[in-house]
């Protein structure tokens, strides 16, 4: 038994409590300060052992000078300004330096780790293939990411962000990842060409551009970096047998499963568990690209092609089979220039800015110059009249598509039994702004629908218009686009939107020009397999496919690689099923699961058994949105007192809400804001105040 005082700090005697911190003996007015011992582990690069030190420390003392006095212990002339305190007990980064222990809640039984904070990590890009670089584990996702994409050039980063791959618990699957991997994925170490601080990262018009030195030029922003830029490279198709190893057969629920794994854009990397050389897939996760220009995002425009391009091929999206033969001929298109020996320069191409035009239009009209201007007379509001054929869906009925004469004028469509009746009242009118518009078209048999999903207070309305030909399809397709923005066909880009919808329709037309010769099909050299999705290798013979595909390439075969890129993206945007993500819910009231359809625009509640849509909600109609964290539900408010509440069954609550968050922040976005981001407003959107 020791005699004498107890100290006043842990009550126990002084003596004692000297020789367990180390022999030392320290007076009982020290031990007054309550101080107390903490333990800091410090991790080293490069496989280094690691060391362990205690720290006699105060809970006064705050973060700067912990890591002061760590460092002084330490005695390593090293640079440690990368390093910072990671608390593994609450998960946690102490990155306020100004902040006491007692503010931050450490106590004695915490363990620190004084760590780097930039460490390496794989990503598996949209091409496919695997980079490695140095990024910060520290800062949230959101940052992490747009670090990244300023490194590979990749303007416009909101639209991206990093995914967990896909478990797989079968050896069978895990057998074709290690196929997949010695096939596909060559490691390309980043840090070892530049890194996060090598890189210029010059790849914005709002950017001081560089100059070449020889001729004073401005250079590229390919050019900057890497010489011939491996990102702006199509990669090589697999052979069939690799592919036909990667492709599985996908139902609605498995669908449910590639979307759950995005990180959480609010956290950092190691509050999510991330480990060093951990690989995760950087994707195009919000799929509304803005501000697409060939002449400043190469690499851009070549990863979205990419990921389009796995999307179809995996049948991650649904094809029918002309949708999936457009495609294929696009992508011989690219392979055959990808393959040429001509050198890639995209700093000719055209920098697409509407307002320019809209300037340089009126700077001709100003001028007194004959133009075929797109600026019409605002006094004067062009209308389209014509006759169309109207179907509206209801069920148990099988009605057919009738004629009306159809008026079409400001952002309204209304419709008459026939063109003597214009005078009167309409029988009824739409209301397009806000609407979603979808194409419903085959070229080859002569259909050219379009699907009109108008918002109403409970979800949404179909109406089905279907014009006679191509040209009348165009000039009502452009009308109904740019009305459902709130914008009439006086506005300057009505022209141009009908010509893209024709070279696009032009495209969608299997069989080839007047003029142009059938291809020979023993002459040409084409592993059709590569360029479709296996279960169309299995339907069709090589033969068919090689001709069906060739004959679809003589439309587009004019067109410059950037072009054929630009127009794989329109391709796969047209997809009816292109950009909605699902997912398993349950909503409030209801006892079994259904699925979620997230998209950039809306929400649609999905029948599981039947895969049909029930209900559609946009999101212009929504008023409120929140998350219930202790039940894990997410609750959604629209115009005229409709609400909707779920929780999610595949993926945690907070995945779906930052997806709606993260499309309406995106829909805030404007050309006049100099390319930067509120980063504040996207967390307050998507972080739902956890």
């Amino acid at each position: 038994m020791l005699s004498g005082f107890l100290c006043p700090g842990c009550r126990w005697n002084p003596a004692y409590c000297a020789r367990v911190a180390g022999g030392t003996m320290i007076t009982a007015a020290e031990y007054g300060k309550t101080s107390w011992e903490l333990t800091v582990h410090v991790e080293q690069r490069s496989g280094e052992e690691g060391m362990k030190f205690k720290l006699r420390v105060e809970g006064k003392l705050h973060i700067g000078g912990l890591m002061l006095k760590l460092v002084e212990k330490i005695k390593a002339p090293q640079d440690w300004s990368d390093y910072a305190l990671w608390w593994e007990q609450k998960n946690c980064w102490l990155l306020k330096t100004h902040w006491t222990l007692d503010k931050y809640g450490v106590q004695a039984d915490a363990t620190l780790y004084y760590t780097p904070q930039h460490k390496p990590l794989c990503l598996q890009l949209p091409n496919m293939k695997t980079i490695k670089l140095s990024v910060s584990y520290s800062a949230v996702v959101f940052k992490t990411v747009a670090d990244v994409c300023r490194v590979l050039n990749i303007r416009r980063a909101e639209e991206l962000s990093l995914l967990r791959p896909p478990d797989d618990p079968s050896k069978k699957k895990k057998k074709k990842d290690k196929n997949r991997d010695q096939a596909m994925e060559d490691i390309l170490d980043m840090d070892a060409i530049g890194g996060m601080s090598g890189s210029p990262g010059l790849y914005s018009k709002t950017m001081i551009p560089t100059y070449d030195p020889e001729n004073g030029t401005p250079a590229s922003a390919t050019s900057l970096w890497f010489g011939d830029n491996p990102l702006t490279t199509s990669q090589p198709n697999l052979p069939p047998a690799e592919l036909a190893k990667l492709y599985q057969p996908l139902s609605l629920t498995d669908k449910t499963a590639i979307n759950a794994g995005w990180l959480d854009s609010s956290r950092s990397l190691m509050e999510q568990g991330i480990q060093e050389e951990e690989k995760l897939l950087l994707r195009f996760k919000y799929h509304c690209f803005f501000d697409l220009n060939p002449k400043y995002d190469a690499v851009r425009i070549n990863q979205l092609y990419e990921q389009a391009r796995w999307t179809v091929l995996l049948e991650e999206v649904d094809c029918t089979e002309e949708e999936n033969v457009k495609p294929a001929s696009l992508q011989y298109h690219i392979c055959k220039l990808t393959m040429s020996s001509e050198p890639l320069d995209y700093s000719n191409e055209p920098d697409i800015d509407e307002v320019e035009a809209a300037l340089s239009n009126l700077e001709v009209t100003l001028e007194g110059g004959n133009t075929d201007r797109m600026l019409e007379d605002i006094t004067d509001i062009p209308k389209l009249t014509d006759t169309l054929k109207l179907f509206r869906p209801k069920k148990l009925t099988l009605r057919p598509y009738k004629e009306y004469w159809f008026i079409f004028k400001d952002t309204t469509i209304s419709y008459y039994k026939n063109k003597e009746a214009a005078s009167g009242e309409p029988i009824e009118q739409f209301h397009l702004r806000g609407c979603e518009v979808v194409p419903d078209v085959n070229v080859s048999d002569k259909k050219f629908g379009i699907k009109l999903l108008l918002p109403v207070a409970d979800g949404m309305n179909e109406v089905y218009l279907r014009c006679e030909n191509e040209t009348q399809y165009a000039k009502w397709k452009a009308a109904c686009i740019l009305a459902s923005k709130g914008k009439t066909m006086a506005y300057s880009s009505y022209r141009t939107e009908v010509r893209n919808i024709q070279a696009f329709l032009q495209m969608k037309n299997l069989a080839p020009s007047s003029g142009q010769a059938t291809p020979d099909l023993d002459s040409m050299e084409m592993n059709a397999e590569c360029f479709v999705s296996p279960r169309y290798v299995k339907k069709y013979k090589t033969k068919q496919l090689t001709g069906r595909i060739l004959e679809a390439h003589q439309n587009i075969a004019q067109l410059s690689l950037m072009e054929a890129k630009m127009r794989f993206i329109q391709a796969w945007q047209s997809l009816p099923e292109f950009g909605v993500s699902y997912y398993i819910v349950r909503f409030r009231g209801s006892k079994k699961d259904e699925i979620l359809g997230v998209s950039h625009n809306r929400l649609i509640r999905i029948d599981m058994s039947t895969g049909l849509p029930l209900t559609t909600w946009r999101f212009s109609n929504m008023k409120q949105w929140n998350v219930n964290w202790e039940i894990r539900q997410v609750a959604i408010e629209f115009d005229q007192n409709v609400s909707v509440a779920f929780s999610c069954q595949s993926c945690d609550c907070k995945v779906v809400h930052e997806y709606i968050g993260g499309y309406i922040f995106l829909s805030t976005r404007s050309k006049d804001q100099n390319e930067s981001l509120d980063e504040e407003l996207f967390h307050k959107l998507t972080g739902g105040q956890e």
